[in-house]
């Protein structure tokens, strides 16, 4: 089958499953239902294994319905992409597979008449997720970005019977659709300039004109959507507050793919329709976007280690990490953009599995609140080794594929400026330091037992409604294999030299203005040298420090004096107020910065 056949067929699977499952999903038992939705998604993964192989080092380009360029200008919607972009929505159907399996034994009392409505938006969360990874066409994007979107809202909230989770979905929806409507916005202004809305022309329509407000306007505004979608401050209050009340393999999602496209997105935008000779240049990117990811990385990074919710500890170390992503493609190199997809990798499975074994105690104790679980997961010795395995590896301890990916973007960043490799370390051994502080005392019952300290208010985690209707069951096999085999997936990416040479092509491709759109018109373009995506002795030396690090803040926090820092940070705590109008005044503060940061350098 050709890679014109097979790009389609990576939205078609996933949206005709899902249709299945509603049809007929109520009327069948749990097991068949799981089987189904189950190898769907192993039929997703097959496709995107199989475009991967086929595409090469080259572009995949599908015209949907024939309706191909006519004198270089087209109505049709066009799927392109290279190995970067198949290669996130391969990692998303991946993660799909292991949350499907995950749930084949969660839910087993599903709301009244719901048993086949959690694996159908799982796949229709999936068919838009795929679907902007693999798009070529900028409206498009935005009617794949919306349903995500709307399928996201439904399962945060999928519980409807507590509250919790409906406000959690509530702020995300209401914050991601004014983003929605931001980017929309931005799509006219373009449509109104070019009269296209394909990625290569547009771009390609954009070099006959100068770069002027309207064009400064439509770039903010397109990317306020991926942006907010990405968790990037300061538009990433929704994040945390959907984490904690999200189920479980939501969660697994949110944070393992989804906030990943919203990077992935911002970078592929700007790439193909605003870095042309007569666009927005790309010092005013770089700069904008460094800043950007670097206060995003430190903020995630301070909160992450203020919670004793694992839930909103996880969802902070994600939003830090996405800082780190975003430095990684805003430095606009070959290198920079590998290593960022090796991080982006191996963090999905760190950071899924993280969440896995979060799972296994809320299903155990009802809790995710660290200080009233202390000592109580003694029970699972192998929940509290994947637990500790995975803060490692989101400090970057060689050989995780974490590390080797953020070797790689650390060795670019540093030619740019030479501090920046100082946030790397510093922001992934402090999120690895909250993840290990938590789990050596939840499992293993060490250090001080902590105090309460009443004075701040703090979202403790204690009192959950359990996903399952019996705590008191074994753990199920699945809850605790998913996650192993995720951190297996990490590992191996630091251990088999191919991935990242392969990437490392790919990320050569991503960074080729002319080759992309040279593949969208039908012609070639010679490529330059692919960057160097291996392991080096600098590489390991900065991933043992900053696992080193995290072990030293670990260490510190259990067994250290107690320090009292509130108020050095109940600022940045009062900020993540929970209030609606708060979130939405920041995401206007946002877009205001953005534009004038923009404006001023150009």
């Amino acid at each position: 089958m050709s890679t014109a056949n097979l790009l389609p067929l990576g939205v078609a699977i996933p949206l005709l499953g899902a249709v299945v499952l509603v049809l007929v999903g109520r009327r069948l038992p749990r097991v068949v239902s799981d089987f189904l939705v189950t190898s769907w998604a192993a039929a997703e993964v097959a496709d995107l294994v199989l475009l991967w192989m086929r595409t090469g080092d080259g572009h995949a380009v599908s015209w949907l319905g024939g309706w191909r360029l006519q004198h270089g200008e087209s109505v049709g919607i066009v799927l392109v992409n290279d190995r970067i972009g198949i290669g996130l929505a391969l990692l998303t159907a991946v993660l799909v597979l292991a949350v499907v399996a995950y749930s084949w034994r969660y839910f087993e009392e599903p709301p009244a008449g719901h048993a086949g409505t959690f694996p159908a938006l799982i796949l229709l969360f999936e068919a838009g997720m795929c679907g902007f990874a693999l798009t070529g066409d900028l409206f498009n994007a935005f009617v794949f970005f919306e349903l995500m979107g709307a399928v996201a809202y439904a399962l945060t909230g999928f519980r409807i019977e507590d509250p919790r989770p409906l406000q959690g979905a509530l702020a995300f929806g209401v914050i991601n659709s004014l983003a929605a409507y931001c980017s929309l916005l931005g799509i006219g202004l373009l449509y109104a300039r070019t009269g296209e809305l394909g990625f290569a022309q547009i771009g390609q329509k954009l070099t006959g004109h100068r770069t002027d407000a309207l064009l400064v306007t439509a770039f903010v505004l397109v990317l306020i959507g991926p942006l907010v979608k990405g968790a990037v401050a300061p538009f990433h209050f929704w994040l945390p507050d959907a984490h904690a009340v999200a189920p479980t393999p939501v969660c697994m999602l949110l944070s393992g793919a989804m906030v990943e496209l919203g990077v992935y997105g911002a970078a592929r935008i700007y790439w193909i329709v605003f870095s042309g000779p007569h666009g927005i240049q790309h010092h005013v990117f770089r700069d904008t976007f460094v800043v950007a990811g670097v206060i995003t990385a430190v903020v995630g990074a301070v909160m992450c280690w203020q919670q004793r919710n694992l839930k909103r500890m996880l969802a902070f170390s994600t939003v830090s990490h996405v800082g780190l992503f975003l430095v990684g493609v805003a430095l606009l190199t070959p290198e920079g953009t590998a290593g960022t997809a090796l991080y982006v990798a191996g963090h999905a499975g760190a950071k899924a599995a993280l969440f896995g074994v979060t799972g296994t105690l809320l299903d155990r104790y009802g809790s995710v609140d660290e200080h009233s679980l202390y000592g109580r997961g003694r029970e699972l010795p192998f929940a509290g080794v994947l637990f500790v395995l995975g803060g490692l590896a989101l400090a970057g301890l060689p050989p995780f594929g974490t590390a080797l990916g953020k070797a790689v973007a650390e060795h670019s960043a540093q030619s740019h400026a030479a501090w920046l490799p100082v946030v790397f370390v510093l922001a992934s051994a402090a999120t690895g330091a909250a993840v290990l502080r938590a789990g050596v005392r939840v499992f293993a019952g060490a250090g001080r037992r902590p105090r309460e300290n009443h004075e701040v208010p703090e979202t403790t985690g204690s009192g959950e409604e359990p996903e399952i209707r019996d705590p008191s069951r074994r753990v199920p096999l699945p809850m605790l294999a998913v996650p192993a085999l995720l951190l297996c997936g990490s590992l191996a990416l630091g251990l088999l030299p191919g991935i990242g040479r392969q990437l490392a092509q790919a990320a050569r491709l991503f960074t080729d203005r002319a080759g992309y759109v040279g593949a969208v018109y039908g012609y070639t373009h010679a490529s330059a040298k692919p960057p160097a995506a291996d392991w080096t002795a600098e590489g390991i030396a900065l991933g043992l420090a900053s696992a080193a690090l995290a072990v030293v803040f670990a260490a510190a926090a259990l067994w250290g004096a107690p320090r009292d820092a509130q108020s050095v940070v109940r600022p940045l705590r009062r900020l993540h107020s929970g209030h609606m109008g708060d979130y939405v005044s920041w995401l206007v503060v946002g877009i205001a910065v953005l534009l004038v940061a923009v404006r001023a350098q150009l």
